[in-house]
């Protein structure tokens, strides 16, 4: 005899179907380096071409149908910014199929990190600026301090950049010249402590090549600036983090921010070229914060 109890649960129990008898065609979508494709869609068709079933992966790149008719199917993985990858499923009588670990390659190039929130580091980053001094040569400063993160979205035109820079912290290895260039001349590092940037969207340039769409605020003047972005690869590092590597170029104009200051040395000549050449050479790690 059962309690009452017992007996609603017994109920409960049988009125539930069993998860495993009810799965039909099954498989990982995963990135060639193991990362989950998220949101990827499954298209299962029958010998006729007809579609029969379509499933969207999880956040772990699972997809999972109903039960199908026992048979020969094809199923289709599809991902935004990856080729599709077509396959044979067979459903046995218990209307199972498993696909497996299906591996989708990024459209033209290598695949990027996975989605989310990505920290720079700046003990192994680089922010710097080349001016050329007196028509011959150039002069390389960089910046000491900043900090930034990169969101990576499911599909890479989604991803945002944004990044904070100590104005007072440039450092051309001249003490006379760093205090100029903090100067109201210059960066004005005392009424502008922060130099940022935020972008705004991202366009394809080429394989593992973007262009990077925001706005600089730099000495109080804010301008669209485009950044030429390469992305290097990821990895884990030494301390058990993952990290992922980028390298950006752009120019300024130092009078699209008020920086008009110079002196004609010679006939033609100014001391400090119109242009500014600003490289950053990128280590972001995963997650909100660097350990």
């Amino acid at each position: 005899m059962y309690t009452s109890q017992e007996q609603a649960g017994r109920s409960a129990t049988a009125s539930r179907p069993d998860r495993q008898s009810a799965r039909g065609l099954h498989g990982v979508i995963r990135t060639k380096d193991g990362w989950a494709v998220q949101h990827a869609i499954v298209t299962v068709t029958d010998l006729t071409g007809q579609q029969v079933a379509r499933a969207e992966a999880d956040a772990e790149g699972v997809v999972s149908t109903g039960p199908l008719t026992p048979g020969v199917y094809t199923a289709v993985a599809t991902a935004a910014g990856y080729t599709p990858a077509a396959m044979t499923a067979i459903a046995t009588g218990s209307g199972t199929a498993e696909l497996g670990t299906v591996v989708l390659a990024r459209q033209g190039g290598v695949d990027l990190p996975p989605p989310g929130i990505w920290t720079l580091d700046p003990a192994h980053c680089t922010i710097a600026a080349t001016a050329q001094h007196l028509g011959l040569s150039t002069v390389r400063g960089r910046f000491t301090q900043f900090a930034g993160r990169i969101e990576v979205g499911p599909d890479p035109e989604t991803s945002s950049v944004a990044a904070d820079i100590v104005a007072a912290s440039i450092d051309t290895g001249n003490g006379t010249r760093d205090d100029h260039l903090r100067s109201a001349d210059f960066l004005n590092a005392a009424a502008y402590r922060m130099i940022s940037y935020r972008s705004s969207g991202l366009t394809p340039a080429g394989p593992d090549r973007w262009t990077v769409h925001g706005t600089l605020t730099l000495a109080g003047v804010q301008r669209p600036v485009d950044l030429d972005l390469a992305y290097l690869g990821t990895g884990p590092d030494p301390w058990g983090g993952l990290r992922a590597a980028f390298r950006a170029r752009t120019e300024l104009r130092r009078e699209d921010f008020a920086m008009t200051y110079n002196q004609v040395v010679r006939a033609g000549v100014n001391l400090i070229g119109s242009t500014l050449k600003v490289e950053l050479d990128i280590q972001a790690v995963q997650g909100a914060s660097v350990p």
